[in-house]
């Protein structure tokens, strides 16, 4: 019995530290669109590359709102719903 509660216990922090960070990633995303970084660089790729396909399918159901683009808005409060009830659920069920 202990070994399961470890595994949640373990995975409720996993999945709590991989959401913080995808977080920043989103957010360091949305602030690089308010200047115009060098495409080529090796970050601004790797972020691109890790957030498109995610705000890309917002933006398929959101739409822009007088050239606002809100998907980054929505995607960080799905991340912290998702935080705050799937790694509290983890975390009961290792106790």
């Amino acid at each position: 019995m202990l070994i399961i509660q470890n595994f949640f216990s373990a995975l409720a922090s996993v999945l709590h530290l991989f959401l913080t960070l995808y977080m920043y990633v989103i957010i360091a995303r949305a602030v690089m669109s308010w200047f115009n970084p060098d495409p080529y660089n090796s970050i601004v790729r790797f972020i691109h590359r890790v957030t498109d396909p995610v705000l890309d399918f917002v933006r398929r159901y959101v739409p822009t709102i007088s050239g606002l683009d809100l998907s980054p808005i929505l995607v960080i409060f799905a991340i912290l719903f998702v935080d705050r009830f799937l790694v509290s659920v983890l975390r009961q069920l290792a106790y």
